[in-house]
């Protein structure tokens, strides 16, 4: 990975794609950088950072804005919808809007997976080597423990512009209710709330690759699955803490 600064992703190994998304790595310059907001995507994130160890971000409700001291160094394995719960040995709806640190993933992971994270992956380590331990344990508990296949199937039918829980549980063969349980164990909440950050994520998507930003703000909306503008300003302000134009303006200067 290059660890010069900025943020970069890449993909996982061939052998853990369908539970992660991919490695990231995030380094502050020495003069510092503004906050992130880390804006919710039904995905959990096992992060190390230099000094300090492993954390545990998401599942997010809404927006968690990150301090970025000079010198910070990350290194990220996020673990896609549905493959949080069963990898961490736990449900995950009592972790929402939470970031565990070392110390207290230790009470909060069953079958030891707290207390080896803390000490095979310690905030000692060079990147490059904490990294690849990262991916190596996650790797373990991936294999012992894979993604929830009904959960994950149920994420890429809600993603689909115009999807409906109720249709989603219907061609799953499982009652609204089982799919709530479900959810909830796997991601952290339930379908209603994964099919507004979905949708939300394409928005979000739309506006990272239009370097200028949507000329068409209403057209976006009913582009990416909201009932009108003013839909998706109420949705943008509750999951980013910011209307869209404001989130446009504050995504492009972080960017650059």
């Amino acid at each position: 990975m290059d660890w010069s600064p900025g943020y970069r992703e890449a993909a996982p190994p061939a052998a853990l794609a369908g539970a992660v998304a991919c490695l990231w790595v995030g380094v502050t310059p020495a003069d510092g950088a503004p906050p992130t907001r880390v804006l919710p995507d039904a995905c959990v994130d096992l992060i190390w950072q230099r000094g300090s160890g492993v954390f545990l971000a998401g599942p997010d409700t809404g927006p968690a804005i990150m301090p970025m001291p000079p010198g910070t160094v990350l290194a990220g394995v996020r673990l896609r919808p549905g493959a949080g719960g069963p990898a961490l040995g736990r449900p995950l709806a009592g972790l929402l809007d939470q970031r565990p640190g070392p110390a207290d993933l230790r009470g909060e992971l069953p079958r030891g997976i707290g207390a080896r994270l803390a000490a095979e992956v310690p905030g000692e380590l060079a990147p490059d080597d904490a990294l690849r331990r990262l991916v190596g344990l996650t790797g373990e508990l991936v294999t012992s423990a894979p993604p929830d296949p009904l959960v994950a199937a149920a994420a890429r039918r809600l993603a689909r512009p115009g999807a409906q829980v109720r249709d989603v549980a219907g061609e799953l063969g499982i009652s609204e209710r089982q799919l709530n349980r479900r959810c909830c164990a796997a991601i952290g909440y339930g379908p209603a709330l994964l099919r507004r950050v979905l949708r939300f994520r394409r928005f979000v998507s739309r506006i990272d690759a239009a370097p200028g930003g949507p000329s068409d703000l209403a057209g976006l909306a009913a582009m990416t699955g909201y009932a009108d503008q003013a839909h998706l300003t109420r949705e943008s302000s509750q999951l980013a803490g910011l209307p869209p134009l404001a989130l446009l303006r504050d995504r492009h200067e972080t960017a650059g």
